[in-house]
């Protein structure tokens, strides 16, 4: 086994760098060693390495395009044929004495067209190229979305991965406790003192924490993978908590509904489905010019020429120049299919541009609450954790005392455990809240990077 990557906690082996991270987090104010990735690092590299980015950039990329190749067709089409031929005719006719005379000739002919055609009127263009704009216009704000979608998707990972990290200090401090207190069940009842059910409960509280440890490092591992899967390199050190910089506030502005407004007009996902109901619009337009007439200019020039048996180098020129018009009569329903088609097209875009309004302000306000109340549980914890703290040490001295048993003291052990897990939860809630509700707004993700960032270990 790699000694210098791994080490044991208690019964399993696992990186020693996610203890560390841990220990910091539970204490507080003990600075990681050096070189511990924060969630800055973590997005960033994310923003490099993350297959589904590249994959949206690549995507907008793809789309841009669209808007030069609909301008193109707005401009002059020139094109040259030309050809070269080799020929090898045989005839067979009949003398005026009836006798069957063949003739063989062999020659060469080419030919050369250069033609030119200039669109001067078609409503199908406009149409096209008003609709790659706003195409364009949808792939940035998707790609923005997207972006935006990884700022959540790396705070959830990277604080899923210390609050795992957590757990497994909580445990591993319990397991201590348990062993203690299963250690000192056993002395009782050899003094006379104790009583065998002391050691059972001991006994059954250490049997359960060794599953739950199990169960925990398990998920250490499962989360700094998803972690690692999105940034694409590995993971040593996280950055934990500070809890003395930690401090949770609630949203600025204090009211939902400007949240609600600043998401409708900034929010990435509105911006491209409004992008998106404006191309929508233009299909119809598309469809209905194929109800009207088209206007080209037409210009060409040819040549021509061949030997032959009565020619020889004989060549033959050709310009032309003039407007072609076209004029849709029957299609056999072809384009008023197409229009009903496009309308129908466009309203569902419209109908999903509403539902994702909607929607938008739900999460909104789901986020929202996240942060206000979130402060407000974190403090409510924080207490707990302290009076669960002197529950324990009452609980310790009555015990002593002989007024309290031994299932007490254990029982407020598993309640400041708990105490400090929740807290630690609340805590990570909180800051994966403030991510969320700015996502949503279309905040800057460098600043909303930033400012949860700030409540980390250096």
């Amino acid at each position: 086994m790699n000694q210098r990557r791994l080490c044991k906690v208690g019964s399993a082996w696992f990186r020693p760098s996610l203890v560390a991270a841990g220990v910091a987090l539970v204490v507080g104010g003990i600075g990681l060693p050096a070189g511990a990735m924060d969630l800055r690092q973590a997005y960033d590299a994310a923003y490099a390495n993350d297959a589904s980015i590249r994959a949206s950039r690549a995507g907008a990329q793809a789309s841009r395009e669209r808007l030069p190749q609909a301008q193109a067709q707005r401009l002059p089409n020139v094109s040259l044929n030309a050809g070269r031929n080799y020929n090898d005719l045989t005839s067979k006719t009949r003398s005026f004495l009836g006798q069957p005379v063949t003739t063989e000739s062999q020659y060469y002919s080419g030919s050369q067209t250069l033609s030119v055609r200039q669109p001067l009127y078609r409503p199908y263009l406009s149409a096209l190229v008003r609709q790659a704009e706003a195409q364009v216009e949808d792939a940035n704000a998707a790609l923005e979305r997207d972006e935006q979608t990884l700022v959540t998707r790396v705070g959830e990972a990277y604080f899923d991965a210390l609050l795992a990290q957590d757990q497994v200090l909580l445990i591993e401090a319990q397991k201590t406790t348990y062993t203690t207190q299963l250690d000192a069940a056993r002395k009782g009842l050899e003094a006379g003192t104790g009583t065998r059910t002391d050691i059972d409960e001991a006994q059954a509280r250490l049997d359960l924490t060794l599953a739950q440890e199990l169960e925990a490092l398990q998920n250490v591992e499962y989360t700094r993978r998803r972690l690692e899967s999105l940034m694409g390199q590995p993971v040593d050190v996280l950055a934990g908590l500070d809890v003395e910089r930690f401090n949770p506030t609630v949203p600025v502005p204090g009211l939902v509904d400007a949240w609600v407004e600043r998401a409708e007009q900034a929010s990435p996902e509105l911006q491209s489905l409004r992008a998106q109901l404006d191309a929508a619009r233009m299909e119809v337009d598309k469809a209905q010019a194929g109800h009207k007439p088209t206007l080209d200019a037409v210009a060409q020039w040819s040549r021509s020429n061949s030997d032959s048996v009565t020619n020889v180098n004989s060549r033959y020129d050709n310009k032309s120049i003039g407007l072609q018009l076209s004029v849709p009569l029957y299609a056999g329903g072809y384009v008023s299919s197409s229009v009903r088609q496009a309308v129908a097209a466009q309203e569902r875009a419209r109908e999903a541009l509403e539902a994702a309004r909607r929607d938008l302000g739900v999460r909104v306000h789901r986020e929202f609450r996240g942060m206000t109340e979130g402060v407000l549980r974190v403090k409510a914890l924080e207490q707990a954790v302290r009076s669960a703290e002197q529950a324990v040490l009452s609980n310790q001295k009555s015990y002593q005392a002989g007024s309290r048993t031994a299932v007490d003291v254990l029982n407020a052990q598993q309640q400041k455990t708990t105490a400090q897990r929740d807290l630690a939860q609340a805590r990570y809630l909180y800051l994966v809240s403030r991510l969320r509700l700015q996502a949503l707004a279309g905040y800057d993700r460098q600043v909303s990077v930033a400012q949860v960032n700030s409540a980390l270990l250096p």
